[in-house]
């Protein structure tokens, strides 16, 4: 056994000793391969290079007492490549990352609107079967409350209790017409508007609208926020992706992978902790993202955590139809009472008689493809967004350890082997060598790391403007709220007080709706154009 070791040990010191010789003694006899390589790299014919080993005076960075088969014009282009194939590589290396958020960013869009569309059918639905002689005129308010609520989660400028309040407000003089004063309207337009406008006063509907409010609050904003999270993290990738490098990068960048070129060494690797000391110089204003990005992550899974019960918004959304039948019935029960109001606001109208509008269902919901069943399916949102969060907790160091996943992987020489040390092929590389971080770097013997990156600084600034929103006042949020428009664009409070009954959170309106929105092989088909995608990643 000794024997084979020793004969191994014996073959690998004869071959480093052969590579060594060969690639000098190669290199040194012709300029051949070398011009090759270095206009199949650049894809077109230059001219002027040289065809033999020569002195080389004019050069800035891959300078050597040997002979070198590079020009200056080389030289210059080279660094250009030398910076180029490093954003190729670190685009190599947060491909898998991007396309986690990306690809969930957009799956968990397309599933918001299918569950929107849902959640219009279901209520579409309760006024063809329960109130279908005011179905055809609630279609359009029930259209627009779910293009708000749309709108909303996807970042447009609007106001969730302005949009609540405009449905209540339209759905109080069909409740008034056809079920508190059935069977006769009002001709004018007028007289509709005045009972539209009383709704506030005279409070038919309870405390309903002020729960539906309430929970859109604690369910549309979480979401919101979530996907506008997704967004700014391929934001951050799209930056990275393509980082400006200094002008002292660029030529440790291009001493590093080309300059052995010019010794005819073409097929060298750089020594593992030289490829350390360039690399972690170069991405040092990088490495600075690390904790942001490790915060940004922790943040989103938090938030993910906290978005259940009236926090979801699948349930929220699924169980919107029982809150307006609930608050349907408490106006129709409430109904002398509320006569009596509307008719010392707006008077008497002058009544005429009218049939009753056919509904927009007339067909069997089969028929239209309409649903209203419970579909059992443990592929929830809520699922999705609990694989994602564990899919991206894998990449909460991405950042600090990026420097030596490309070294590791991609640039440089395996232990053991020859390698470049940026002046000769050795067996090891002798200097220090640095952490990661911009600390670091002021012993970084071959990159000197200067100031700060105006870039980076303004991503890290992004990163802790949505750190704050995800976790609001605390780690863990167990309320939301909105705030008016004014106050701050939309942002996430935290709310003290427990859940309760005019929270929704359950202790009324029997026959909820528990997570019945299926994700993937969606079939429902809504009364507007609209194609289901699958949620399949």
């Amino acid at each position: 056994m000794m024997d084979a070791l020793t004969w191994r040990l014996g073959f690998r010191c004869l071959l480093l000793l052969a590579l060594l010789g060969s690639a000098r003694s190669e290199g040194m006899q012709t300029c051949e391969e070398v011009r090759k390589l270095f206009q199949w790299r650049l894809v077109e014919a230059v001219k002027g290079l040289p065809d033999s080993p020569r002195a080389g005076p004019d050069l800035q960075v891959c300078i050597s007492k040997k002979p070198t088969c590079c020009t200056r014009k080389m030289e210059e282009r080279y660094q250009i490549v030398a910076r180029q194939d490093m954003q190729q590589v670190l685009q190599t290396a947060s491909s898998a990352l991007k396309f986690l958020i990306s690809r969930n960013a957009a799956a968990f869009q397309e599933t918001l609107e299918t569950l929107i569309k849902q959640a219009e059918n279901y209520t579409s639905i309760l006024f063809c079967n329960t109130y279908r002689n005011m179905a055809l005129e609630a279609a359009a308010s029930v259209q627009e409350f779910f293009t708000d609520v749309g709108l909303y989660l996807f970042g447009a400028d609007v106001n969730p209790e302005e949009f609540v309040n405009r449905f209540f407000d339209s759905l109080f003089p069909l409740v008034y017409n056809y079920l508190i004063n059935p069977g006769v309207t009002d001709s004018s337009r007028e007289y509709s508007e005045c009972i539209r406008i009383a709704r506030r006063d005279v409070n038919p509907f309870g405390s309903i609208p002020k729960r539906v409010l309430g929970q859109m609050g604690r369910s549309l904003l979480p979401s919101r926020t979530f996907l506008q999270a997704l967004n700014l993290g391929i934001e951050v990738i799209n930056t990275t992706d393509h980082l400006h490098f200094s002008k002292d990068c660029s030529r440790a960048l291009l001493r590093m992978q080309y300059c052995p070129h010019c010794q005819g060494l073409t097929l060298s690797k750089p020594c593992m902790g030289y490829c350390l000391n360039v690399v972690r110089g170069c991405l040092a204003h990088m490495a600075e993202l690390n904790p942001h990005w490790h915060a940004y992550i922790r943040s989103l899974e938090e938030l993910s955590d906290a978005m259940h019960g009236t926090y979801d918004v699948e349930h929220v959304l699924l169980n919107f139809h029982l809150l307006v039948n609930e608050a349907v019935m408490q106006a129709h029960l409430s109904g002398p009472k509320l006569l009596e109001q509307v008719n010392k606001i707006c008077g008497r109208p002058v009544r005429t008689p009218t049939q009753s509008p056919h509904c927009s269902f007339d067909q069997s919901r089969e028929k239209h493809g309409m649903k209203s069943s419970a579909r059992n399916g443990e592929e929830t949102l809520a699922n999705r967004r609990k694989e994602f969060i564990n899919s991206l907790r894998l990449y909460r160091s991405f950042y600090g350890g990026l420097a030596d996943q490309l070294c590791v992987n991609e640039l440089a020489a395996a232990e053991g082997l020859p390698c470049w040390n940026g002046e000769d092929i050795v067996k090891s590389y002798s200097e220090r060598v640095v952490g990661n971080g911009l600390k670091a770097q002021s012993g970084n013997p071959e990159v000197k790391v200067k100031g700060t990156d105006s870039v980076i600084n303004q991503i890290i600034d992004k990163l802790k403007h949505v750190i704050q929103l995800l976790q609001g006042r605390s780690p863990k949020p167990d309320r939301w709220e909105i705030l008016p428009l004014g106050s701050g664009g939309g942002m996430m409070e935290q709310v003290s007080g427990d859940c309760d009954d005019e929270d929704g959170c359950g202790g009324s309106g029997s026959g909820e709706v528990k997570r019945t929105l299926k994700v993937t092989d969606c079939e429902y088909v809504i009364l507007t154009p609209f194609s289901i995608t699958d949620f399949k990643m």
